[in-house]
């Protein structure tokens, strides 16, 4: 697969190596031969791009491409290769938030913080264009030189807008349920930008608890907790959170949209007391 993939890209990319794979796609390093630059070039699996209309997911992917942002990693191009849906980005020497806290399980206070309030300007942003990230993880943050920057923008919303029921038909599910809203894990098809809070709420709560809001063994143990319980105040698990930090990510967790953050402006806006 990986030959056909290669020679169906000759001439506009040349794959170097693989850089990981996640849930919906495989990534690679890649050369950008018209540009002669280093990308990232994500493939999506061959059973999510089965199931996807090319023509409306390429639609839908290219809805983002305008987001221009220092906290935003750039959407390059998009295609379909021998049959396999493709994007490209920027590759960025770094790492993802999801590799630092496997290899520290909490970030210092201040740090958490700031890359917090980063996020939340991405999002600020995004939303501004109407444009619903729906699947902010710590694998979708990327770090470098301290900073973030958050990438696959639009991703899930283009294949769950390509994908439709066929999705859930083949047994495909979009969103990572520690982080998902729960009205995201109950289904509803039409969220907005507190969907997005609430995400970045629980990113937030594990760079400084060390792990998410809500665990379990399942999915469906995850998302009946997401549902029915709430999140142990974070002053209980680490002493040294200021107050405010713990009430501005709590509330970025209430259960109801209405009880949130109105906007991922607010979230950051509510995290600008110095914290200690």
């Amino acid at each position: 697969m990986l030959e056909r993939l290669t020679a169906a890209l000759a001439g506009r990319y040349s794959l170097v190596r693989e850089l990981g794979r996640g849930g919906m796609a495989t990534v690679y390093l890649a050369e950008d031969v018209r540009h002669r630059r280093r990308v990232a070039l994500k493939v999506l699996h061959p059973e999510l791009s089965a199931v996807l209309g090319p023509e409306r997911f390429l639609k839908e992917i290219e809805l983002t491409a305008g987001l221009q942002h220092p906290h935003i990693l750039p959407l390059f191009d998009s295609g379909e290769a021998d049959g396999q849906l493709f994007y490209v980005m920027p590759f960025i020497e770094g790492e993802t938030l999801r590799a630092r806290l496997e290899r520290e399980r909490q970030l210092p206070i201040t740090e958490a913080v700031q890359l917090t309030r980063e996020v939340a300007e991405a999002l600020h942003h995004a939303h501004g264009q109407k444009v619903i990230h729906r699947d902010i993880k710590p694998e979708n943050i990327l770090l470098q030189g301290g900073h973030a920057l958050v990438a696959d923008f639009g991703i899930a919303l283009a294949v769950e807008q390509a994908g439709g029921t066929r999705m859930t038909q083949t047994g495909l599910s979009l969103g990572t349920p520690q982080y998902m809203s729960p009205e995201q894990a109950m289904g509803e098809r039409t969220i907005d930008a507190r969907s997005d809070v609430y995400a970045l709420g629980a990113v937030a709560y594990e760079m400084l608890a060390g792990e998410p809001p809500f665990t379990g063994a399942t999915v469906q143990q995850i998302v009946a907790r997401v549902l029915a319980e709430e999140p142990r105040p974070l002053v209980a698990t680490r002493k040294a959170i200021p107050e405010d930090v713990d009430a501005a990510v709590m509330r970025a967790l209430e259960k109801l949209p209405a009880d949130r953050f109105a906007t991922a402006a607010e979230f950051r806006a509510a995290l600008d007391a110095p914290a200690t």
